[in-house]
């Protein structure tokens, strides 16, 4: 891989195929400048962990409620005694309504993907076909080079 690169041909494989699956070398750094990358070519990216997503469809495009830890503390009412629940608004559904009006799009760009089951990554593959402003990068583990494919292709490997 050439020392500076330029990111055309991951900008242009987003593009056509909408959801990738990428193999980053473990030392790290590929990635960042990657996402510089998209930035420069107009993308907004946002930048997850797989780890504590739950449901997907519910954490990415719909409100969900989340109850955080109840350290000791109770409810007030008569259910059970593990706190309240705090409904928050879905994650890409929120980004894409607060877009800058010059923006290309959103790239979901989500570290730690080797951890999604199959399921998980279909629904992500797909996310793009549902909501054509949405790209999705994911990375599925780690190689000596930068490299990726569609995430399709990453379920046949799996």
């Amino acid at each position: 891989m050439a020392l500076i690169t330029t990111g055309n041909t991951l900008i242009r494989d987003l593009e056509k195929h909408g959801a990738l699956g990428v193999y980053v070398p473990l030392e790290g750094g590929f990635e960042g400048r990657y996402r510089r990358r998209l930035r420069a070519a107009g993308y907004i990216t946002l930048h997850i962990t797989a780890r504590g997503l739950g449901d997907l469809a519910a954490y990415l495009t719909g409100v969900h409620g989340v109850r955080p830890p109840h350290l000791g503390k109770k409810s007030t009412s008569s259910g059970a005694a593990v706190g309240y629940v705090y409904y928050v608004p879905p994650i890409v559904t929120y980004q894409l309504e607060h877009l800058p009006p010059q923006s290309k799009g959103l790239v979901l760009w989500i570290i730690e993907g080797h951890i999604l089951s199959d399921q998980e990554i279909e629904y992500l593959a797909n996310l793009p076909k549902l909501e054509p402003r949405v790209k999705v990068v994911i990375e599925r583990g780690g190689d000596r080079a930068f490299r990726w494919i569609p995430l399709e292709k990453t379920l046949l490997a799996s």
